[in-house]
């Protein structure tokens, strides 16, 4: 087992210790992890193949590697994950996820389809974290329908995020897939922001007193909170668009977070957000 694999099994039973709400949804990524990592060596060809040649331009642009707006790309791996992860929701929500395997199965449903209109249709009238329960319920055909292309998605990250750090990329969303981010991490002396794209893995540099979402760099419509006696944790809030993102601040401890994990085991900021009105 990969040595990332085992840090992050360890995080996440530490994690159920000191969160016992959240052991499902723990526990369902603990299951996903695994998988990852099982599906990951399988991988045989490059899903998201990249043009070296348009990488600067297209980053200086402002545009994302991989372009879900077009429809060339074969996605008959990640489809083939995505019918393995339906296994893990089918413990939890065997109705929804049985019908939803069924359905691609027979053509009814196109993967394909689930995956460009999740990248390209406006959202309908957004559901808040207050709304679900913090439990199985939570949206797992959603959130494995996302992790069906991280995978394929981390191997152009991996291959070329050191050219897009050199490029010196200035944008809120992920320049790897197009994703906003939900989470981010501060860093060093000088409180670098690094935002997370939970899509593919990528991490990036952030502008600190700027929203990642529209932009605004007034500082006095900028803010954030934190939660009293455990300050590692912030959300940043812009009181022009109304968004929000949480930040991990580890500096003065001895560990690096795992991102992913911290996202599920911080949904109570995301409660709070919801609350004050930050969607």
């Amino acid at each position: 087992m990969a040595t990332f694999l085992k840090d992050s099994l360890l995080t996440i039973q530490n994690h159920r210790t000191r969160n016992p709400q959240y052991e499902e949804l723990l526990d369902i990524l603990e299951e996903l992890l695994i998988l990852r990592e099982e599906h990951r060596r399988k991988i045989q060809r490059d899903v998201f193949p990249v043009d070296e040649r348009v990488i600067v331009p297209k980053i200086t642009g402002g545009f994302p590697l991989v372009d879900f707006s077009l429809r060339g790309y074969d996605l008959s791996e990640p489809k083939a994950y995505f019918l393995e992860l339906l296994k893990i929701a089918q413990k939890r929500l065997p109705e929804e996820a049985s019908t939803m395997a069924a359905n691609i199965a027979s053509g009814e449903t196109l993967y394909e389809d689930l995956i460009y209109e999740s990248f390209n249709e406006p959202p309908t009238e957004k559901e808040t974290v207050e709304n679900k329960e913090v439990s199985a319920t939570f949206d797992l055909v959603e959130m494995f329908l996302e992790e069906s292309l991280r995978p394929a998605l981390e191997i152009v990250a991996s291959r070329y995020g050191d050219a897009i750090m050199k490029t010196g990329w200035q944008q809120g969303y992920c320049p790897i897939c197009g994703r906003e981010p939900k989470i981010g991490e501060i860093r060093g002396e000088s409180e670098t922001r690094y935002l997370f794209c939970n899509q593919c893995g990528f991490e990036w540099p952030y502008e600190l007193i700027k929203c990642p979402f529209c932009g605004n760099e007034e500082q006095q419509t900028l803010a954030y909170f934190t939660i009293e006696g455990d300050e590692r944790y912030r959300v940043d809030v812009c009181n022009k668009c109304k968004r929000y993102i949480k930040m991990v601040d580890f500096r003065h401890t001895n560990q690096k977070p795992d991102l992913e994990i911290e996202d599920i085991a911080t949904l109570h900021l995301d409660m709070l957000a919801n609350d004050e009105g930050y969607d």
